[in-house]
Formats: C-alpha cells, sequence, structure tokens
C-alpha cells in the first residue's frame, strides 16, 4: 500500500485527501476536505525519513505550541496527529499563490508593494517572537498572497523540528533552513539563534523581492553558505536605483552578519519599513573609535528625507549667501544696498520660518531662523 493509500485509508472519517498540491524536502502538501467542518484544508505529510528522526510524540507535543498563534498575516494550524506511523499536521487552504510563485513569474515586484508585505510579515515575526516561537526557514514559499497581503506559513513544522530533533535531523542529512535565506548563525550551525535570525531571512526575502535574485547564490549549498557567511552582498539600490535610500539601509541592517548589528526586534524593522522611524547605519571600514562619527542617520520615510535634504540646502544657500553679504558690507561699508534672492521649495514639502524673518551671523557661518 502506497503512503498516499494508507493516509487516506486512516484518516477517512475526518478527511478526504483529494490530491497533492506541494512537496518539499520535509512534507508533502495535499489539498483535503475537512469533513467535520466541509471546508477545503491543507494536509502537510511530513516524510517518513522526518517522522522517524523526530518521532510522534515528542513532534506532536511542540508543534501544539504554534496552535495558539493567532495574528492576521500568520496561517494558523487547525489539527495534527499521526496515522498508521505518519506525521501530519493541517491548515487552512488559501486560494492565491505563494510569494515564490509571484517571484518566479515577475522577478521584480513594486517597490511600494515589496515594502508593505515586509512590513506585515515582519509584524507577524513580531508576534510570534513576543509569544517564544521563530520560524527558521522563512522563505518566499513560506509567504503565501491572498488578497494582497501576506501569509506566513509553517512555524509549525520549523519549530517541532528544532527543539524535537535538530541535531538528529541534521545527522540525518536533511537540512533545517534554506541556504539562500539562512542567517550567518544558522549556517554554521549555532543551536542558540533567537528572532533576528528570522529578521536575516525577512531582509534576504525583501531584497529578493526588490532586486529580482537573492542577496546570495551559488552553484552548490556549500558555496552559497560560504558566501552567507563571509561576504556582504551588493547593496540593493546598486541593482535598482529607484529604492529609496530609506528602504536600502533597512535591508542591509537586517542582513548584517551579527545578530547584535540587525534590528533588535521584528517590530523596529516593520516600523522602519513603514516609515515610522529613522534608522542608523555604521559606516563599512570605521574603526571603534571612529564609529560614533561615522554613522549615517537615514530617515524611514521618503518624504522625510526630501524635507530634510530641501531645508539642509536651503540653510547651505542662505550661509553662501550670508558670508557674501558680509563680504560686501565689509567692503562697501554699512550703507550698502541689501542683497535679495528667491529660493523656491516643493510645494508638498514648504519651508516655515518660525517668524517669517531670518537673521544671519556677522561672520556669515550661522543662520537662525
Amino acid at each position: 500500500m502506497s503512503v498516499l493509500d494508507k493516509l487516506r485509508t486512516s484518516l477517512s472519517d475526518r478527511y478526504r485527501i483529494e490530491r497533492q498540491i506541494g512537496v518539499g524536502g520535509m512534507a508533502t502538501v495535499y489539498l483535503a476536505r475537512d469533513l467535520r467542518h466541509d471546508r477545503p484544508v491543507a494536509l502537510k505529510l511530513l516524510s517518513p525519513e522526518l517522522g522517524a528522526v523526530l518521532g510522534p510524540e515528542r513532534f506532536l507535543s511542540e508543534i501544539r505550541v504554534t496552535a495558539n498563534l493567532q495574528h492576521p498575516n500568520l496561517l494558523p494550524l487547525f489539527d495534527s496527529g499521526e496515522a498508521e506511523g505518519l506525521l501530519y499536521y493541517v491548515m487552512p487552504y488559501i486560494e492565491g499563490e505563494s510569494l515564490r510563485a509571484r517571484l518566479d513569474r515577475e522577478k521584480q515586484m513594486p517597490v511600494g508593494e515589496a515594502v508593505r508585505l515586509a512590513a506585515a510579515v515582519a509584524g507577524a515575526l513580531d508576534y510570534a517572537h513576543r509569544h517564544g516561537v521563530i520560524h527558521r526557514d522563512l522563505k518566499p514559499e513560506n509567504i503565501l498572497l491572498h488578497d494582497d497581503q501576506p501569509l506566513v506559513a509553517d512555524f509549525g513544522i520549523a519549530l517541532a523540528v528544532s527543539n524535537a530533533g535538530g541535531e538528529r535531523v541534521t545527522q540525518s542529512g536533511l537540512s533545517l533552513g534554506t541556504p539562500q535565506y539562512m542567517s550567518p548563525e544558522q549556517a554554521t550551525g549555532d543551536r542558540s539563534v533567537d528572532g533576528r535570525t528570522d529578521i536575516y531571512s525577512l531582509g534576504a526575502v525583501l531584497y529578493e523581492m526588490l532586486t529580482g535574485e537573492p542577496p546570495h547564490t551559488g552553484a552548490t549549498v556549500q558555496a552559497i553558505i560560504a558566501r552567507v557567511v563571509t561576504d556582504r552582498p551588493r547593496t540593493v539600490r546598486a541593482t535598482r536605483p529607484s529604492v529609496p535610500d530609506y528602504v536600502d539601509a533597512a535591508v542591509q541592517k537586517a542582513l548584517e552578519k551579527v545578530p547584535a548589528d540587525r534590528f533588535e526586534t521584528a517590530r523596529d524593522f516593520s516600523e522602519v519599513l513603514k516609515g515610522n522611524k529613522p534608522i542608523t547605519l555604521a559606516i563599512a571600514g570605521a574603526t571603534p573609535a571612529q564609529d560614533a562619527g561615522k554613522r549615517r542617520r537615514i530617515f524611514a520615510s521618503p518624504r522625510a528625507a526630501w524635507v530634510v535634504a530641501s531645508v539642509t540646502s536651503l540653510v547651505a544657500l542662505l550661509a553662501l549667501f550670508g558670508m557674501r553679504e558680509a563680504k560686501f558690507r565689509s567692503t562697501l561699508g554699512e550703507d550698502a544696498p541689501p542683497i535679495a534672492f528667491d529660493v523656491s521649495t516643493p510645494s508638498d514639502a514648504p519651508f516655515f520660518p518660525i517668524d517669517n524673518a531670518l537673521a544671519i551671523s556677522p561672520d556669515g557661518r550661522s543662520i537662525a531662523y
């Protein structure tokens, strides 16, 4: 009897298995009908090899932790169990497509949509992290798109595999994580990973949404992992100059090699992507003594950055004229005629002096308004 026949027979009173809709290294996905609730579901069957390594009791105990996760951007866990020695778990069946299917078709996504999706995923990760759950295998295949919203799937299997037998899984030849999206600490086998490993993975996913490929690629798994650990990827703007500076900076920070250099929480990542807070990046190559003076403060909103740039340019221009005025007055005397000039600002970022007056210091070096 085939695996599918065994599954159909043992679950016939609860689920009607209709067809296979996906397959991966750790599980095969079937479209099924939940007979009790008359609804379509996605039933994931762990590979027999993985099931043998984990064992049913430990796996089912660990995967139940994710049943209590309830968030608009997380795919919930409906059910889990053992059937004829096969381990499975059940999630809602989502009409739509995975982010992987979208990227395979379009390569690069519109910047605004990519940033919006990543911010929503970061919010979901933050929720899970605050409940003590780390995904460990975030990738485009595990992000489903439905009604223009992302749904993160497979928190259950990653948690169960990691907690129930991560070392034994590795020894069996299976791998938890996908090299292109795996954090450096996860790639080197560090088992004490925290939520910042998911932040790295999301940074890699956003990088691909914007540039059309992951930050690190290679001909073999070993080559990719070597680059993940040692190489710094090209910036997003180097490939796609139209991406705002603050988005590029956010991706760079998420992809830092050292976890302490990334966003402290997924919420911080989300807030930067939403434009609610600025981001500070250390300049590459700065020594510890120089680092404090070699940091770039990048505004998380393109409008904010435009306003600051406009005002900065205005102040510099006025200071220049101020120095010229001071020079003329020192040369021509106090009776020299005043210098008048016009400064144009963008219509959506007007410049408002506090009292409609500007004062220039005698030496022409400073301006107050």
